[in-house]
């Protein structure tokens, strides 16, 4: 057996000798909070209703369920259109790095045109794109968006994995855990399917994150060694506890039955 990525539909999953693992990016959505996205949801709704003032008029003659229902679809909707992008500008962006021709939506060129000038500026050679990795020992797999030879300012060369960012609000610190969990698993697949050990790349203790933008781009060094490591297997842990079906859905008892008050009292 061996480490598998399984499309399925928008969305895939992983398997490790024929048991299913948890992907990186699911863990650490599930064990880092994000108190952020709160004020980042009621913002987009507050901003919607004064910038389209009129629809929001004419939500007069709906129920009040109604009413609450289209508002509070308003922050996934922009979110889902941005994944959209954000999955567009990848698909094009690891076709660049493959060394093929495209032809690039008006939409998105800018994106890709600084794609394009990130793989000349710093003379990356590919090595995969696209690449499944997994760790046996610690249960989980992801896909790093390219692991490519890369050239720094300072003129040196060493190996490294990449993550593309195309997000409006850039780079989080948190890209420091996904990539310490990509860099630090075990093995990944090859161009062939193959399972191989990751040791044999020889990777940076550095990691790079890219953030593409439509008017250009930037690169920031990321930490990957052994205490971020360790930060994104404690994430792990809290994610997987704190799940629905997880251990703590044991932890709250049911309610106890009443106490008449003649015994309390008594």
């Amino acid at each position: 057996m061996t480490l598998q990525r399984i499309n399925s539909g928008r969305g895939h999953w992983y398997k490790i000798d024929g048991q299913r693992v948890d992907g990186v990016t699911t863990l650490i959505r599930d064990g880092l909070p994000k108190p952020a996205l709160m004020y980042w949801s009621a913002r987009t709704v507050a901003e919607y209703v004064a910038d389209n003032l009129d629809v929001v008029a004419g939500m007069a003659g709906m129920d009040r369920e109604s009413i609450v229902a289209a508002l509070k679809e308003v922050p996934w909707t922009l979110r889902d259109a941005a994944a959209a992008k954000g999955t567009e500008v990848h698909t094009y962006a690891e076709r660049l790095a493959r060394g093929e021709e495209v032809d690039v939506p008006e939409h998105i060129a800018g994106y890709v045109e600084s794609a394009v000038a990130f793989l000349d500026d710093y003379q990356i050679e590919t090595i995969r794109v696209e690449a499944a990795v997994g760790s046996r020992r610690w249960r989980y797999a992801g896909t790093a968006d390219l692991i490519a030879a890369i050239t720094l300012p300072d003129g040196r060369r060493c190996r490294a994995v990449l993550d593309y960012k195309t997000s409006a609000s850039g780079v989080w610190p948190d890209v420091s855990l996904q990539l310490a969990a990509y860099r630090n698993a075990e093995v990944y697949l090859d161009a062939g399917g193959r399972e191989r050990p990751m040791s044999e790349l020889d990777l940076s203790e550095t990691a790079y994150a890219v953030w593409l933008r439509s008017d250009g781009y930037d690169v920031y060094p990321v930490q990957v060694g052994e205490h971020v490591f360790k930060t994104f297997r404690h994430m792990a842990y809290v994610a997987r506890r704190t799940r629905k079906d997880g251990p703590m859905a044991g932890w709250l008892g049911s309610a106890l039955p009443p106490v008449a008050r003649e015994e309390i009292t008594r």
